[in-house]
């Protein structure tokens, strides 16, 4: 189970990520709601233990620590971190990927026999650019199930590509259930493979009737559904300070001493009272 609470990152400008407290179970879908690219790839670095929150918690299971967090996630096409890029072919994609798992097995070095094995025959030698959503967002996934220690996927804004749902829901789905990844001659008693799954996008969908969650939530929890939360609106106090009923006291005179002087002299000659005439 990932859980997060309070979970808050500042920017250099601005409140990268508001306080965000989710909940997400093993052989389920997650789906977070995140307003602009930069949030939605900043709570998934968070989630996966690869940006340090300003404040609040992230864990897995009952393991808070960040190393941890790392070793037994995988981040999914996050823009300018590790998506795919369009010159590298399907081949150069995997073997980069299988290099870096932290642990020996028969096709690390071997992406060709790896592909073959996964079903990936028929695009061997294809650009990245040329893939459908769908088939590359699933080589990426399967590609993250040959790392044995991962239990959480985090995938960043799989609706970027395109706004059909069927192209990437389904295939989280299916990770999530533990059927993803079993070779074709797989043993009939081969345990599945559950996992943590959680997808971060810019609108939940209409027909998504599971999981869900929005960044920020935390301020939205703190009020009931008819209360609007107060909002910070500068424009309001800028509208204040310009109220003629409001406005403050002008400035003092400069040298009141000097004016009071001069403005008592001369009308006090001016006004004195003419002497009475019998």
């Amino acid at each position: 189970m990932l859980t997060t609470h309070q979970l808050h990152i500042n920017g250099r400008h601005h409140n990268l990520l508001p306080a965000t407290t989710i909940a997400a179970n093993r052989s389920e879908v997650l789906l977070i709601q995140a307003d602009g690219q930069e949030r939605r790839t900043a709570l998934a670095l968070a989630l996966t233990g690869r940006m340090k929150p300003t404040s609040g918690t992230v864990s897995i299971g009952h393991d808070a620590s960040l190393g941890s967090l790392r070793r037994r996630s995988a981040i999914i096409d996050s823009p300018d971190v590790n998506a795919p890029e369009n010159h590298l072919t399907v081949k150069s994609l995997a073997s980069e990927d299988l290099a870096l798992v932290p642990f020996k097995f028969r096709d690390r070095t071997r992406p060709t026999a790896w592909l073959v094995k996964n079903g990936f025959r028929d695009i061997l030698e294809q650009w990245i650019e040329e893939l459908a959503p769908a088939r590359l967002l699933k080589l990426q996934l399967e590609l993250a199930l040959a790392n044995r220690d991962v239990d959480l996927v985090v995938v960043d804004s799989p609706d970027r590509h395109t706004a059909d749902t069927g192209a990437w829901l389904p295939l989280l789905e299916e990770l999530a259930s533990g059927t993803m990844g079993r070779v074709p001659d797989a043993n009939a008693e081969t345990p599945l493979r559950p996992l943590v799954v959680v997808g971060i996008v810019g609108r939940l969908p209409d027909e998504w009737d599971g999981a869900a969650a929005v960044a920020g939530n935390d301020l939205l929890l703190q009020y009931p559904d008819d209360v609007v939360p107060p909002v910070e609106t500068p424009a309001a106090t800028d509208a204040v300070v310009e109220s003629a009923d409001d406005a403050p006291d002008p400035e003092p005179d400069p040298e009141p001493d000097v004016l009071a002087a001069s403005e008592t002299s001369a009308p006090e000659a001016a006004t004195e009272p003419e002497e009475e005439i019998r």
